[in-house]
């Protein structure tokens, strides 16, 4: 069920698969016949795909989970639900990984691995540890497939307040909600905007550099981004944050560093680096409100440099990704006025 558009010559041309047409292809026959034959209603809403081994098969949605039965209709109860067996597990183990699954090792050590697209399928087993760290994962047990959307214009109505407009730079600005809330769409959007530069607000474009641990942001395959992520931009796949930072400020003079769900000691210890050179950083966090944030050590330091301007908290209050609040680093406090307010909206529909 690809995208259609019509050139103007009247030619039929398929453009681009739906986004959990991306991951079908890792499924099972069988299971991959039960999803593809839902209805289009609920494939547009589908976020994640959950396999745990003997047990219901179960989509998440936009607006709650389901389950399946063995007719392949959504189901009332566990009992008619279609239950995952260990083949299944497999199967799909062997298809995300080219049926080299050691190959993955690194990935494995994270408990994930990033198909085509920036979809990403989490693993849950037995861990094999060495010298008291994960080593790998082995005996695979659950699977959960992440669905990723990327969503032009998501972050239009945020814009403004992350842009000075009389110096024409871009304000520190970290995203923070509890998961499954948008905020790695909603970058991934900020970044393609800047990048290309936004004529309605005088902005002329800025060198982004973009550490993509997860590949998640810009969806590189073999290092090619498979996102839309701006004309300016420099992408680091795969690379540790903290490590792929500095990288980049060595070696492709940002105006912008951008990355995803920052949260280890390296990570903040770099930001400092980032800071200290005069670029700008737009990154993400896991976190429900500001009083969680400064629980953490290390966010309670980099809230106490006072260097980030913007934090903007989403949610799911309206539609995922709801501007549920701006506010000003400097202040701690929420930024007044309607505009602020006619912002606080939902990500476009798909």
């Amino acid at each position: 069920m690809s995208r259609v558009v019509y050139t103007l010559d009247n030619c039929r041309v398929s453009i681009m698969p739906s986004p959990w047409q991306e991951v079908t292809p890792v499924l099972p026959a069988g299971i991959r016949s039960m999803i593809t034959s839902l209805p289009l209603n609920i494939l547009e809403k589908l976020e994640e795909i959950r396999l745990r081994q003997n047990r219901p098969l179960m989509l998440g949605l936009a607006d709650g989970d389901i389950l399946l039965g063995n007719n392949g209709k959504p189901a009332a109860a566990p009992r008619d639900c279609y239950l995952v067996t260990a083949d299944d597990i497999q199967r799909v183990t062997q298809l995300i990984s080219g049926c080299s699954l050691y190959a993955f090792g690194e990935e494995l050590k994270n408990g994930f691995i990033t198909l085509p697209g920036g979809h990403r399928v989490g693993l849950t087993g037995k861990t094999v540890l060495e010298n008291g760290r994960v080593r790998t994962l082995k005996y695979i047990s659950g699977l959960n497939i992440r669905i990723s959307r990327e969503v032009k214009g998501a972050a239009s109505p945020l814009l403004p307040f992350i842009i000075d407009q009389k110096s024409g730079s871009v304000l520190n600005t970290l995203l923070f909600s509890p998961p499954r809330c948008g905020k790695t769409t909603i970058l991934r959007d900020v970044i393609r905007q800047l990048s290309n530069g936004i004529p309605e607000l005088n902005f002329r474009g800025a060198v982004i550099g973009v550490v993509d641990e997860r590949s998640e942001l810009a969806g590189c395959f073999q290092g090619v981004p498979q996102r839309e992520v701006g004309i300016r931009t420099d992408v680091l796949d795969g690379c540790r944050k903290a490590e792929g930072m500095l990288m980049l400020l060595r070696s492709m003079a940002p105006c912008v560093i951008a990355t995803d769900e920052i949260g280890t000691d390296e990570d903040f210890a770099a930001l400092e680096g980032v800071f200290n050179a005069g670029v700008k950083v737009l990154t993400t966090v896991h976190a429900a409100s500001l009083a969680e944030l400064s629980q953490r050590p290390a966010l309670r330091n980099l809230l106490n440099m006072k260097v980030i301007e913007r934090f903007v908290l989403l949610g799911r209050s309206k539609n995922i990704g709801t501007i549920e609040e701006i506010i000003d680093g400097r202040t701690m406090l929420p930024l007044p006025g309607k505009e602020v307010e006619q912002c606080l909206r939902f990500l476009p529909a798909l």
